[in-house]
């Protein structure tokens, strides 16, 4: 059931939006109905089901290094609201508000994380449930292989909602920086890469692409095309700056979105004092 609804937001005539403008959604951290903060997210199809991929830190509301909350309070979140699209046509956008628990009735995540590194990995994949009238623009899995070229000192977007503003309606904003570090490295010895960007508060779980508009392209075998129409890859999943005093933030290999999906592996909430039982063993 959704929430609440926005007003169509009109679009020019003749114009078209960037698909990954309206790709990218607003995210509410709640706690018995009370917002702890905005985030951003995206969806992806596996085995025919949607998922929310965003960070660890986003659905635990704990720093992933410490465990430690977020939140002054301490309060961590029970619920996310996801700001979907409902409909989508040549002169509008409209969006409203549907929640999605985080925890199942007995206190256990719903989410997915990294099977191999846990909350170290700050990306879960989270089941959609409560999806009706959403409409869903998932990114691809032809999205995720790298076609255009992605090498240091290229250039890159982290499309999503800083302090939780929008450019219009809830249509994402682009914020654009450098790949910092090379990419057939993993920064920190985890599925990492560095960007060099002025990313802030509200970005986190923003998916980082490269993009082209169209027209003379470099690709990733270093020829130059002419693209008829736009293209672009999903690098993977930003997840905030490596300290407060620096513009270089972490990106998350979007390997590693493929291999939560692939293993399922249950969500970790022994921070709030509960055990790990596999999903078929909960009670």
């Amino acid at each position: 059931m959704a929430v609440s609804q926005e007003s169509p937001y009109p679009i020019g005539k003749g114009m078209a939006l960037a698909p990954p403008s309206i790709r990218s959604l607003y995210l509410s951290a709640k706690v018995n109905g009370h917002h702890l903060g905005s985030a951003t997210g995206f969806t992806v199809v596996h085995e025919g089901n949607p998922f929310l991929i965003t960070n660890w830190h986003v659905t635990s509301g704990r720093n992933p290094t410490d465990g430690q909350p977020i939140a002054v309070s301490g309060a961590t979140p029970d619920t996310l609201t996801i700001r979907h699209l409902t409909e989508v046509t040549s002169s509008h956008v409209r969006w409203a508000d549907f929640d999605e628990p985080l925890i199942d009735t007995h206190g256990y995540p719903l989410w997915f994380e990294h099977p191999e590194y846990a909350r170290r990995v700050d990306v879960v994949a989270l089941p959609l449930t409560n999806t009706s009238g959403v409409h869903i623009l998932p990114y691809e899995e032809e999205f995720m292989q790298t076609r255009l070229r992605a090498g240091v000192s290229d250039w890159v977007n982290i499309v999503g909602f800083p302090f939780g503003e929008s450019s219009g309606g809830s249509v994402a904003i682009w914020t654009k920086g450098a790949i910092a570090s090379d990419m057939e490295i993993d920064y920190n010895l985890l599925p990492c890469f560095l960007i060099d960007a002025r990313t802030r508060e509200g970005q986190s779980g923003s998916p980082v692409i490269n993009y082209s508009p169209g027209g003379a392209t470099e690709m990733e075998d270093g020829k130059t095309a002419f693209l008829s129409a736009p293209a672009g890859n999903l690098l993977g999943v930003y997840s905030g700056r490596i300290n407060r005093e620096s513009d270089i933030g972490r990106v998350w290999k979007i390997r590693t979105v493929l291999e939560i999906l692939a293993a399922r592996q249950v969500g970790d909430n022994s921070l709030n004092g509960a055990s790990i039982p596999s999903r078929q063993d909960r009670p």
